[in-house]
């Protein structure tokens, strides 16, 4: 990345030729990587980072999450392994992550404390450094498609992540409300500044559908996000209804056994990358 976040008059150094990326384990191979951001939290990144991993996965591609939110991981829950713990690799200051049972490789914060509900009190560049140690110290194998679950916002982790590893595109979640501009607008002009390609826009939370006439419900009110998308020039990838469903998977810890095919333009977007 030729992007920095210092006085680059004070450092003597040419910072637009400077390579900030880190290679990752020795061992790892891994072909893709898509960021899932926003510019604020409770919009569902989350969700759509594991729906996403688990589809694609079930098209045949070998995926992984990497979960950046180091201070609300909320990954591990929704495959059901809250309860692993991540193990030292023989022989080498390395981990390996947690495999789930369709094959997804994970690794979350969650996975390395005594008890998953401890607080991690750390400031940002500790943070920030972890999240970059789950990417050089993490075995990651054969990844297709790796997936980082990042922090809501613009701070140390998502400058973090966009600057060490090979981000080849980011998708934006949003959701329906009335202040969803400022958060695509957020996400959007940070990775304008660093370089990082858009796929598009997932919409979270769009409407309920009626279990009884079927009618689509917009509990929050008329969507603007086709009006947002053109004005930044770029696709709507998918509207995801809130359904009961879902939220029932989640709180079982069986993401991995639903079907969104709401989600099927977003999944085939990213496999493209592999085209």
């Amino acid at each position: 990345m030729s992007d920095c976040t210092h006085d680059c008059g004070s450092c003597r150094q040419d910072c637009s030729k400077r390579d900030f990326q880190v290679a990752p384990h020795k061992d790892s191979k891994i072909k893709k990587v898509i960021g899932i951001v926003s510019g604020k939290g409770g919009v569902g990144k989350s969700l759509v980072t594991s729906l996403l991993a688990a589809r694609i996965n079930k098209d045949g591609f070998k995926t992984a999450i990497l979960d950046a939110d180091i201070t609300g991981p909320s990954i591990p829950e929704s495959f059901g392994v809250g309860d692993e713990r991540a193990q030292a690799v023989e022989g080498q200051e390395a981990l390996n992550p947690v495999i789930t049972e369709s094959g997804i490789q994970l690794m979350s914060m969650n996975f390395l404390l005594q008890n998953e509900n401890d607080p991690v009190i750390w400031r940002g560049p500790v943070i920030a450094g972890a999240v970059k140690q789950f990417w050089t110290d993490v075995i990651w194998k054969d990844v297709d498609f790796m997936f980082v679950d990042m922090p809501p916002g613009t701070g140390d982790v998502p400058l973090t992540v966009f600057q060490s590893l090979p981000v080849d595109g980011i998708i934006v979640v949003s959701s329906p409300q009335q202040l969803v501009r400022v958060i695509v607008e957020k996400a959007v002009n940070m990775a304008n500044m660093m370089n990082i390609p858009i796929l598009g826009i997932v919409e979270n939370m769009s409407y309920v559908k009626c279990p009884d006439c079927g009618k689509e419900i917009t509990i929050f009110g008329k969507s603007n996000i086709d009006e947002i998308a053109k004005t930044f020039n770029i696709p709507v990838l998918a509207r995801i209804p809130i359904q009961e469903e879902t939220s029932r998977a989640v709180d079982a810890g069986d993401i991995e056994s639903l079907d969104i095919p709401e989600l099927n333009d977003a999944a085939k977007t990213v496999e493209k990358l592999l085209a």
